[in-house]
């Protein structure tokens, strides 16, 4: 076969090489085909099983360390603790694992466009069959309406115009043709193919099948999905580095603590050295305990769905949980063009007349001059399309604007079309570029052409000038020639019009298209969404860098990216042929220059996204098409449109219900504010551990009793902890959120204030424990151990206040305005209260003479030392 693409060679070459014809393939023929090739479906990767999913959850450090210490406890008679871990590490991994199965839609959604009939010539009869069973070689037809079912080449083309935006991106249909190509052109230039999953919209054809399955453009897309990794979130990346440096930690520290003890006991007179062995073994497994949060994983879901929320009202629908925080740290936003800064919707923005006038027409029809009255009569009565009762707007997006231009300026399309009824048409081809109608006005059988400037003009003997009939001098020509030229400068699209009487005794052919009367021309685009200017202005603004990835022509892309405020003056532009071009040490170096990338394919998408990741950007993708969607799934986040695809929908992790650039970044605000929500809740979580365990290893050092039990240690972490940490990831907005530029990928958790908050509130919290416990120790262990959990949970969960802001207090932040943190604060007050009840506080070491005076001590030590971090606050805010 040879070495040429489909596109580069003749059909009579091709169906050689297919060693198919024009009367198509024998059955013989067909049955070899599909037991070599197999049918036409998409074939992908097999996904992992809920099982394994499910088990590999159980792979993170702090995971592994806390089965350890359950399984030790149950093992030693404590089985209610080891319940309660056990319970708390299935829920995680279950949620886990329904969030993985719901993100493997996309390949399914892939196969969903696949034609389910196709109208093939085989054995020289035309016959419908499924369309799994077309093989390379078929001979295929196509009429308007019809999905194309493979990959081919054409053979005829009778006026075919077909959609292809799900792969290029492209808001207007293709006009198709069977000619030659010369030379290497991208997919959208490719007119003499048809691709899988495309759409006739226009015309019929006859095509002989190149590609079927996977090894059509869809097929490639399957792959790609297939292919693109699953990013993990900055903040999971992050997390799971901490757990496993945590679970070695803590792992270490239980060793040195039991070893330490077990010396103690060997070298004192132990009464019992089973028994106090075991008991050392415990003291180091509270330590486990006290050091792990164990509802962490739950808290931060929690918090990222209260995110979800959040975004849901500013029309961002989150289909992944993780793209909640991730959003809060994008740096590069790579967005598609059509539909996503534009409004997917042809629209005339302007015209000429041969008097000069241009701009706007006056919203009056009463007032219209001749000539103007003639060219909007040309752009809708020579014209096929057409807005249903419901709005929905039938035909080429072309003439669709027309029609709406029409309405705009009040002027009803269809007063003219009910007027002036069609008598005659010339339908519109690729070969003469013009479309021509036959029509009665003011008694005058007229006949009304349009089409493509260049080929309108040179039809053209006179012109409407000043609503009267004059030569079209070289003077004149030059003018409309200039305009033209002037309108695809701006990436317009430009339309002519013309006429001329034409009487019942003439023949309506092509050759009746000449000596025409010029009227005048209109040019349109897709139109930037209002909303967008000011997006792209707030994107610069908090220190994310927008690039345009599009499948449309490079001058209209470089012209609206200009426009929006995208494209600075110094930037450049590239067609996915230039980037191809490019080695990656090249596209490294001009990576942060280049602002726009036209006519590009799926692979080209995948290759800029990588390229910023690789420097070490949060990449966010944003598109609507099938060709979209293997880069919407290698991003950090994809974000789909609510009006795209399926396909693209599935392998998005976010899906804007309004299409709109601009809820992207007011989604952006949320998710910054979410991820400070949770790093405030990591913090409050982390610093109440690091005083429990600063106290247990006082009582260690100083050979005290253990100052809580395993269980104690259990209640405040899972069911005490985990109410004013979600109540924190209700905390508004930080006021200089978006002024911040996306903080650093390699940026800690810990990073900024939180490891000093963390350090400062645990060492408070921790002394105020360990002085409980010296004075619990003065009445007796049982007291010591009673005052010191007192004194931790009512600091750890009076903490929840001094947790809202790093550099505000409690009052400075707006002491009512979380009504969460105080409900929260209230419930762990009455679950604390519960435990000293009787009949509960024996399950909790809390012995009967615990009563007023004890209390009153450890909570006083409680909140002095929530007081201390507060007038830390005032006093380093002061001092700056």
């Amino acid at each position: 076969m040879s070495h040429l693409s489909f596109y580069q060679q003749d059909e009579e070459k091709i169906l050689k090489d297919l060693t198919s014809s024009i009367d198509g393939l024998q059955n013989s023929a067909v049955k070899k085909r599909q037991e070599k090739d197999g049918f036409n479906e998409l074939k992908t990767k097999t996904t992992d099983s809920a099982l394994k999913l499910f088990l590999g959850t159980f792979k993170d450090a702090m995971v592994i360390v806390l089965l350890i210490v359950a399984v030790i406890q149950m093992a030693l008679g404590d089985v209610m603790e080891s319940l309660i871990i056990f319970a708390v590490l299935m829920v995680n991994s279950i949620v886990s694992v329904i969030q993985t199965k719901k993100a493997e839609g996309s390949l399914d959604a892939l196969k969903q466009l696949s034609a389910p009939l196709a109208k093939v010539v085989r054995n020289g009869v035309k016959e419908v069959i499924p369309a799994r069973e077309i093989v390379v070689g078929d001979i295929v037809l196509l009429d308007a309406g019809d999905y194309v079912p493979a990959d081919g080449r054409l053979l005829e083309s009778g006026s075919l115009r077909v959609d292809e935006g799900m792969l290029t991106g492209e808001s207007v249909p293709v006009e198709k043709d069977t000619k030659t190509i010369e030379g290497e052109v991208p997919l959208g230039d490719r007119f003499n193919m048809v691709y899988s999953g495309s759409m006739v919209v226009y015309g019929r054809g006859l095509f002989v099948v190149t590609g079927t399955a996977n090894n059509t453009e869809i097929g490639k897309v399957a792959s790609l999905l297939d292919s693109a990794s699953n990013k993990a979130t900055p903040l999971q990346v992050k997390l799971d580095a901490f757990s496993k440096k945590l679970g070695v930690g803590i792992l270490v520290l239980c060793v040195l603590i039991f070893a330490i003890q077990a010396v103690r006991i060997y070298l004192g007179e132990p009464k019992d050295l089973t028994t106090e062995i075991i008991h050392a073994f415990m003291f180091a497994v509270a330590v486990a305990v006290a050091a792990i949060p164990e509802a962490l994983q739950s808290i931060v879901t929690i918090v990222l769905s209260v995110g979800t929320n959040k975004m849901a009202k500013k029309h961002a629908i989150i289909r992944k949980l993780p793209a909640v925080e991730t959003l809060g740290s994008t740096s590069v936003i790579c967005t598609d063009k059509t539909g996503t800064l534009t409004q997917n919707k042809m629209t005339v923005v302007d015209y000429y007349l041969p008097n000069g006038q241009t701009g706007d027409f006056n919203a009056d029809p009463t007032s219209w001059s001749i000539s103007e009255n003639r060219l909007i009569e040309i752009a809708v009565l020579c014209n096929d399309s057409g807005i249903s009762e419901e709005g929905q707007e039938i035909g080429d997006p072309t003439e669709v604007a027309l029609i709406a231009y029409s309405n705009k300026l009040n002027l009803p399309y269809q007063n003219l079309r009910s007027k002036f009824p069609r008598e005659d048409e010339l339908p519109f081809d690729s070969d003469r570029k013009l479309m021509s109608t036959i029509h009665t006005i003011d008694n005058e059988r007229v006949l009304l052409t349009k089409g493509g400037p260049d080929v309108v003009f040179n039809r053209c003997t006179s012109v409407l000038l000043d609503g009267e009939v004059v030569p079209l001098t070289d003077e004149l020509l030059t003018r409309f020639s200039t305009q033209n030229e002037e309108f695809s400068n701006r990436a317009l699209r430009v339309l002519a019009y013309a006429y001329k009487p034409f009487s019942k005794d003439n023949t309506l052919d092509a050759d009746a298209e000449h000596d025409l009367i010029l009227v005048g021309i209109t040019a349109m685009i897709d139109p930037p969404r209002e909303a967008v200017y000011a997006a792209i202005d707030e994107a610069n603004k908090a220190g994310i860098h927008t690039v345009m990835i599009t499948g449309d022509h490079k001058t209209t892309a470089k012209a609206i990216g200009r426009e929006i405020g995208l494209m600075a003056e110094d930037d450049i532009a590239l067609t996915g042929q230039e980037l191809d071009a490019l080695s990656d040490d090249e596209l490294d170096a001009k990576l942060e220059k280049i602002s726009v990338y036209a006519r590009v394919s799926p692979e080209n998408k995948i290759r800029i996204v990588r390229a910023w990741q690789k420097k070490g950007n949060i990449t966010a993708m944003t598109g609507d098409g099938v060709n979209d969607a293997p880069a919407l799934k290698q991003a950090d986040i994809g974000i789909a449109m609510g009006s795209g695809t399926d396909v693209a929908k599935d392998a998005a992790a976010m899906v804007l219900t309004d299409d709109n650039f601009v809820s992207i970044i007011s989604a952006v605000e949320v998710g910054r504010n979410v991820f400070d929500n949770i790093k405030k809740a990591i913090a409050y979580l982390f610093a109440g551990n690091l005083g429990a365990i600063i106290a247990i290893i006082a009582a260690l050092v100083m050979d005290w009793v253990n100052p809580f039990t395993a269980l104690q240690l259990l209640f405040i972490n899972l069911v005490n902890d985990s109410l004013p940490a979600i109540a924190l990831g209700m905390e508004k907005a930080e006021p200089d959120v978006m002024d911040r530029k996306p903080r650093d990928v390699n940026e800690g958790i810990f990073a900024g204030d939180t490891l000093k908050s963390v350090l400062y509130r645990g060492i408070l919290i921790g002394i105020a424990v360990i002085i409980s416990q010296y004075i619990g120790l003065s009445y007796s262990n049982e007291m010591s151990i009673a005052m010191a959990f007192t004194t931790l949970i009512l600091a750890r969960t009076l903490q929840t206040f001094a947790a809202r802001s790093n550099t505000q207090t409690a009052f400075g932040a707006g002491f009512f305005s979380n009504k969460y943190v105080l409900l929260a604060v209230g419930v762990c007050s009455v679950l604390y209260a519960f435990t000293v009840l009787p009949g509960v506080r024996e399950i909790f070491s809390i012995p009967a003479n615990f009563g007023w005076d004890q209390w009153l001590v450890a909570a006083g030590l409680a909140l002095g030392a929530v007081i201390l971090m507060e007038i830390t606050k005032i006093i380093t805010n002061k001092l700056k």
